[in-house]
């Protein structure tokens, strides 16, 4: 057993020479020398340093000295020394020092008093304490409150010995007429806690004898009350009634802590939803009245956890809790509508729908924080609320509309896809929905909205009315034709010819866009559109302005195949409403001039790069189609896009409906499930708050879940064997993984009939690990064993190694050292990682903005692509994020998207690409994106290993 220790520093050794240094320096007569010296002493004792001829010199020197700082220094060498012989006496010498304490006690300083009162807590020797005794109550009537307080808690310490009875049997009495008396808060609440420890009757007795005072208590004196309470209770649970009326009494204390404390017993000892009713109500007040972030993210940790067990009293406290968006922290606002969201019943729809329509209108102020983030959450969390609730989506689409031309892009997503999907969903508000949407196209600047309005305007404009405004708007947005003169386009052969003016250059960024099947795509952004030359006409400068001219000509040929496609839909749909033959020729016209005029664009050297091949491809089919349309075609286009939307919709719907039915199946019993019967439980009682522990753990044990042969094998499973049987060393370690820790504990074995003299266990780490402490050295004697225990931090998700070596010495004609090379330990990755689930615009933000990637190629003896993803997401620990019903089917190729979090809150985002050769064999990618270096290398390293089955 190691040495109980109250005091850690860290100091390197020193020489002998340091010894004799401390020796002339205590000896002298100047004091601050004579301090230094002292914790020079003291550092060297820490770290396992024997100064056995200091004790003399310092009971000569250093005891009479009146300096304040050198007794602290001298109480705490006294603390660390060994003050018994390996029998366990006290060794005679210790008899100077109790003389020395026993002056310090009745000395008029009170500081020395208050330091050598609190030192004596530390001290469990009887044959030093006994004597002091009288002291020590003489000090709890002392003048000065710094004084009785400590002689409490030296009072409170030495009751704890075994045996203390014998020499202060009074204890509790005494301190209970102490507590009648006391005035000062400190040593009130020393004493209480006494009491609350050794004689819970003698506390419980004061406390109901003080009841009316109770509130007017010191916050520090309420928390000794409370704990108490729950103790109490614990012990007799039919006296619950009367300690929760004192609890509510303390709700209305000025102290927070007091406050949240009493919130906290309240729901450990009372069910009833008049408690919990007034625990969340206590909770909600201390989120708006605290400043601290981190307390209101405890505390809505709190309301987390009273929304699971106590859902009905939360429902009531919804409006309260939406109180807390106020805050300008993102992760709080984030956490609260987590919460509510999950509380929204057909009560109070109504009222949290117009306050989250408050605080959307409030984003239009630019100056606030973290606009576009914070309208992003708004958005989704009122997307949600719309699904659950369709009555409600008429009063908040059109408010959400006003945001699509949003300059924060994933915000004006949101509100584009949550548009889209409510026009599906429901059928009253398509005409209301689509007006609002062709009135507000113009506004719109990201081309992945523009692309996704463009698609619901060719698939809901149903009436001639919308479909002839639909027109109209795409074409008011593509400005007029052509996009550049045959004056102004670069000479192919020529090339003195000036170079365009109409065209300008446009800054834009570029960057690699992962698609829903898998492969990649160039997308463009405009950064900023270039100023009109002088030159340009004024027709220019206006068409300039529009939206989709201004992204055309930035070179983002996606967006023109879009066009492409909702212009044929529209011209389409016109012969299916039997529009007259000059309109539907004059609207094909016009399309095929603008479609044409995409390609000539696309092909121009003006743009930043040229139209891709699928771009081209797409708009060349549409040009087919409006020049000879096919009653299969209209089928396709008009009828087979828009149902399989519909059935991608009622997929998710079901999925989330089926994913929630399994998180409330989780909570029921099973008909074979035990019985718990915790009344009958043994009259010490266990209440429920004690079976958290007990019952949980025996019902584990009675099902089989925790059995010793299981708990044996699950430990057999961790061990891991760092040397070979014929070493003259043998060991093995038990590999314990926590969150942010790792714990070796390394049983080592000599083998030899030699003894091993400063055996020590040296260990290196390579990654982001480190070594705590360096564990220290032994003597293992023939045969012998020892255990070993070393940690090591953990910062970072990686896959890390701890390598090293057993170094010793043995006995001998002279001490040999030797060294035993340890086998590598290899801490899995998949430790840290554990499958999570994200919307599938957030896992395209992520791939786009991750810059570490590894490209993983497939190379494997499964021969199925279904089978070969199951077996990735089960060596990876990651959730598949592509819907069962896109992986469907058997065509020879699959992606699909998957992706976790680390405990560090990492990101793991992982996109498999596979196809069936003609050989038979697999071929593809696997590759991994992610913010850190480690997680992208170790998650391949992970899979190069699994891949093959």
């Amino acid at each position: 057993m190691e040495k109980p220790c109250h005091l850690l520093v860290h100091f390197d050794k020193g020489t002998p020479a340091l010894a004799n240094e401390i020796k002339s320096d205590l000896e002298g007569s100047d004091v601050v020398r004579k301090q230094d010296a002292m914790k020079k002493a003291i550092m060297l004792l820490l770290n396992g340093e024997q100064l056995p001829t200091l004790f003399i010199t310092i009971v000569r020197y250093v005891l009479p000295s009146e300096d304040h700082t050198v007794q602290k220094l001298l109480l705490l060498y006294l603390e660390i020394i060994d003050k018994t012989d390996a029998a366990g006496k006290v060794l005679p010498e210790m008899i100077l020092i109790c003389q020395n304490l026993r002056n310090n006690l009745q000395h008029p300083n009170e500081y020395l008093r208050g330091v050598t009162l609190r030192f004596l807590c530390r001290i469990q020797e009887r044959e030093l304490l006994e004597p002091l005794i009288p002291s020590i109550q003489a000090n709890l009537e002392h003048r000065h409150s710094f004084v009785r307080k400590n002689a409490v808690l030296a009072v409170n310490a030495i009751y704890k010995l075994p045996h203390a009875e014998d020499f202060l049997q009074d204890a509790p009495e005494l301190i209970e007429r102490f507590l009648g008396n006391e005035q000062d808060a400190s040593a009130r609440r020393n004493a209480f806690l006494m009491l609350y420890h050794s004689s819970q009757e003698r506390a419980v007795h004061f406390l109901l004898s003080n009841l009316d005072n109770v509130p007017n208590w010191p916050d520090i004196m309420q928390m000794v009350v409370l704990e108490l309470i729950r103790k109490v209770c614990r012990t007799n649970p039919g006296e619950k009634g009367k300690y929760i009326k004192i609890i509510l009494t303390l709700l209305g204390t000025t102290s927070t802590a007091v406050v949240y404390e009493c919130a906290g017993t309240l729901v450990a000892l009372s069910s009833a939803p008049t408690a919990i009713r007034a625990a969340a109500n206590s909770y909600c007040q201390l989120l708006v009245s605290e400043s601290d972030n981190n307390v209101k993210l405890i505390i809505l940790d709190r309301l987390q956890e009273l929304k699971s067990s106590h859902r009905e009293v939360m429902v009531d406290m919804i409006m309260d809790v939406l109180r807390v968006l106020s805050s300008p922290n993102m992760d709080i606002r984030r956490k609260t509508l987590d919460i509510a969201l999950d509380l929204i019943t057909p009560r109070n729809i109504d009222e949290v729908v117009l306050t989250l329509k408050k605080e959307v209108v409030k984003t239009q102020n630019k100056e606030l924080e973290k606009v576009g983030e914070y309208r992003q959450m708004l958005v989704q969390a009122i997307h949600n609320c719309a699904i659950k609730f369709p009555d409600v989506a008429s009063s908040v689409v059109h408010v959400l509309m006003d945001f699509l031309g949003d300059s924060n892009t994933a915000s004006a997503l949101d509100v584009v896809f949550f548009v889209r999907e409510i026009i599906e969903t429901n059928p009253k508000l398509r005409e209301s929905i689509v007006t609002r949407l062709l009135d507000t196209f113009s506004q719109i600047r990201s081309a992945r909205v523009c692309a996704c309005a463009l698609w619901i305007i060719g698939e809901y404009c149903q009436s001639l009315p919308e479909v002839e405004s639909g027109l109209s708007t795409i074409k008011t947005s593509l400005g007029d034709l052509p996009f550049f003169t045959e004056e102004e386009a670069p000479a192919e052969n020529n090339e003195s010819k000036p170079a365009p003016t109409s065209v300008t250059p446009v800054v834009s960024s570029k960057r690699p866009a992962v698609l829903a099947d898998g492969t990649y795509a160039t997308q463009s952004a405009a950064v900023e559109l270039a100023a009109v030359a002088p030159t340009t006409t004024l027709a220019a400068a206006a068409a300039a302005a529009a939206n989709l001219r201004a992204l055309l000509l930035t070179g983002d040929f996606f967006l023109g195949s879009v066009i492409a496609t909702t212009l044929t839909k529209l011209v389409l749909r016109l012969e299916d409403l039997h529009a007259s033959k000059v309109a539907i020729n004059k609207a094909t016209a016009e399309a095929l001039l603008y479609l044409v005029s995409i390609l000539r664009l696309g092909e121009s050297t003006a743009l930043p790069h040229p139209i891709d091949d699928d771009s081209r491809d797409r708009i060349t089919l549409a040009v087919r189609i409006l020049s000879s349309p096919s009653d299969v075609m209209r089928l396709v286009w008009l009828k087979y896009c828009q149902d399989s939307f519909r059935k991608m919709i009622v997929e998710k719907q079901a999925r989330e409906t089926e994913e929630s039915r399994a998180k409330q199946a989780v909570a029921s019993a099973q008909p074979d499930d035990l019985i718990d019967f915790y009344h009958l439980k043994s009259r010490k009682g266990l209440s429920q708050v004690e079976l958290e522990d007990e019952v949980q753990n025996d019902l584990k044990r009675a099902t089989g879940e925790i059995s010793k042969e299981s708990e044996g094998i699950r430990k057999l499973n961790r061990v891991l064997q760092l040397t070979g049987f014929s070493d003259p060393v043998y060991a093995e370690a038990y590999v314990t993984v926590h969150q942010y820790d790792i714990v070796l504990d390394v049983t080592v074995v000599n083998r030899t009939s030699e003894t091993l003299q400063n055996l020590c266990l040296e260990l290196a780490t390579m990654g982001d690990l480190k070594l705590v402490e360096r564990p220290q050295n032994y003597t293992l004697g023939p045969e012998a064993s020892k255990q070993i225990r070393a940690n090591i931090k953990v910062s970072s998700t990686e896959t890390g190694v701890i390598f090293g070596n057993i170094v010793y010495e043995t006995t001998g004609s002279a001490l040999e050292r030797n060294v035993v090379v340890l086998n590598d330990i290899h801490i899995d990755i998949m430790d840290y990682i554990s499958p999570a689930t994200c919307q599938d615009v957030a896992f395209r933000n992520m791939w786009a903005e991750f810059e570490w990637e590894n490209k993983v190629a497939v190379n494997t003896s499964i021969t199925e692509v279904s089978q070969f993803l199951e077996h990735i997401v089960n060596s990876t620990n990651m959730k598949c994020l592509t819907p069962p019903s896109a992986l469907d089917g058997d065509c020879g190729f699959l992606a699909a998207n998957l992706y976790a979090k680390s405990v560090f809150g990492e990101d793991a985002l992982v996109n498999v690409s596979v196809e069936k050769q003609p050989d038979g064999k697999l071929g593809g990618y696997i590759r991994i994106r992610s913010k850190t270096q480690g997680i992208a290398l170790s998650l391949g390293d992970k899979i190069t290993l699994k891949q093959k089955g």
